[in-house]
């Protein structure tokens, strides 16, 4: 859509408030949403408030309870709706694209439906059923542009998603993003860059490359090494301190990702790899293109490249047909891989999924009850992971809103290299968001480290800068592209059985 497209749909004085669910990919989309909004003439709305003039639904399709939650919520919107005379409701993202005939039908107060593909349409689309009281429903079968050529409102100074594909060529039975997204589609190297070195000199000083399959880049433009390639471009823009990226597939992960990660300084020692299963079998019914000796494989040469590297990944209990056996043999496989973190799921059916159509179904007390045993083990190895982190020495970028508990205890919270989250003590010099203090780990619990001495070293940074000016420019309309990661709407639920969209 082009910029005149955008502007016919005028907000000036009103209010939009996002709410979104699912992967980083929907985070992402909802970032571009508050820019076209914003440019459009709408500002956020206040937190503390009596509600927005348009509010959005960024939806997720991969729970089974997706369509109850979103149903749910329309319904509390129902009588507020009733009660605002010019209030607008838009349902968009995977949800959206799946059931685009009949969110209107069920609740027929919402106003725009729109899908995955057309998420620019959204200020005109709004526009359009204000003047002709009618809802309107847009689904575009294909990507209409790119969703990084669109306006963005980022929520952070100091980290940023940056998309280099959108869309998976994977057919895994248990998924239904790929059919809601599409076909995988790469970004040019140069656009991907020139979005990086953009953020740079805005007082970026992390990126996170984001893609449903983020290490399949290339295979849409025609090189099996342009993720590799990638990687190492981004480790010579100067200003760029720390580069990671979500999340990649172990059928793609190749010898020159390795190398190109443990030779380029800037790109952090961390890998989210999803598992979903340690089972042969199952990963054969799941329709995964590897195995697990391929997977311990993967997770060897990474230790051996980058011994300090930390290692997550996602796994699902009880899919379809699963056995006590199989059960095992993804125990087994944790246990091999020491993972410092993983996001473990009870299977759901997801409607229109292979899977959900399988013998086999697992009775809900069989699958809570192997759940209970994975989280166990993960729980006790994430605890010994962590206890080998004490004693070290680590530069903790300073984050945002990762505290919840900082204000009580006198701390700042942050990430350290790996991704591992570090409460410190709150030096005696200021410090913002976005610098970087250096701090010796005193304990570890198994999901954070803690540094309870007095820092080693406090190092003022351009992305604290960034932050700095942001927060003492007027909070009542930004200007332009704001940079960062986001915190958009209200809290999305547990991650989906994969990080990054759903479906790797």
């Amino acid at each position: 859509m082009s910029s005149s497209d955008r502007s016919q749909a005028v907000g000036v004085n009103k209010s939009y408030e996002i709410r979104t669910y699912g992967c980083q990919m929907n985070v992402h989309d909802s970032e571009r949403l508050s820019g076209l909004l914003e440019e459009a003439g709408y500002v956020p709305a206040p937190k503390d408030g009596d509600g927005a003039d348009v509010v959005v639904f960024n939806t997720c399709a991969v729970r089974e309870n997706a369509d109850n939650r979103l149903y749910g919520n329309l319904g509390q919107l129902a009588p507020k709706k009733a009660a605002r005379p010019g209030m607008q409701i838009a349902v968009g993202g995977c949800l959206a694209q799946k059931d685009r005939d009949t969110i209107v039908k069920k609740a027929p107060w919402v106003d725009v439906v729109f899908g995955t593909h057309n998420i620019g349409k959204l200020p005109v689309l709004l526009e359009r059923a204000r003047v002709q009281e009618e809802a309107q429903v847009e689904i575009a079968e294909s990507l209409e542009a790119f969703p990084s050529t669109l306006p963005t409102r980022r929520e952070s100074a100091y980290a940023a998603w940056v998309s280099i594909s959108v869309g998976c060529n994977n057919t895994c039975t248990f998924c239904i993003v790929p059919a809601l997204r599409g076909k995988e589609k790469d970004r040019r190297p140069g656009d991907i860059l020139a979005e990086i070195e953009a953020l740079v000199s805005e007082g970026v000083s992390e990126i996170t490359l984001l893609g449903q399959n983020v290490n399949a880049y290339g295979s849409d433009i025609g090189d099996r090494e342009a993720f590799s390639k990638l990687l190492r471009a981004c480790g010579s823009i100067e200003g760029l301190e720390r580069v990671r990226f979500t999340s990649p597939h172990p059928r793609d992960f190749t010898d020159d990702v390795i190398a190109a990660m443990a030779e380029t300084p800037n790109v952090m020692p961390q890998l989210h790899m999803p598992l979903q299963s340690g089972s042969d079998r199952v990963l054969k019914a799941m329709r995964r293109s590897y195995r697990q000796e391929r997977f311990l494989g993967i997770i060897e040469k990474v230790r051996a490249a980058m011994p300090d590297a930390a290692l997550s990944t996602d796994i699902i209990v009880g899919f379809p047909g699963e056995t006590e056996e199989d059960f095992e043999q993804t125990l087994h496989t944790v246990r091999e891989s020491r993972f410092a973190q993983a996001f473990t799921f009870q299977y759901s059916k997801r409607p229109g999924t292979p899977a959900a159509d399988m013998e086999g179904q697992i009775p809900k007390a069989v699958v809570q009850e192997r759940y209970e045993r994975l989280v166990a083990l993960q729980e006790e190895i994430s605890w010994a992971e962590n206890k080998k982190q004490v004693g070290r020495t680590l530069e903790v970028l300073v984050a945002e809103g990762e505290g919840r508990k900082d204000e009580a205890t006198h701390r700042l919270s942050g990430r350290a290299p790996d991704n591992r989250l570090v409460h410190f003590t709150r030096p005696d010099e200021p410090v913002r968001p976005g610098d970087v203090v250096t701090v010796e780990v005193t304990y570890a619990a198994p999901h954070h480290l803690l540094a309870e001495g007095p820092a080693k070293a406090v190092r003022r940074t351009r992305a604290g800068d960034a932050w700095e000016k942001r927060n003492a420019a007027p909070a009542d309309k930004p200007k332009g592209v704001l940079l960062g990661l986001p915190t958009i709407g209200a809290p999305a639920p547990s991650p989906a059985p994969t990080a990054g969209c759903g479906c790797d």
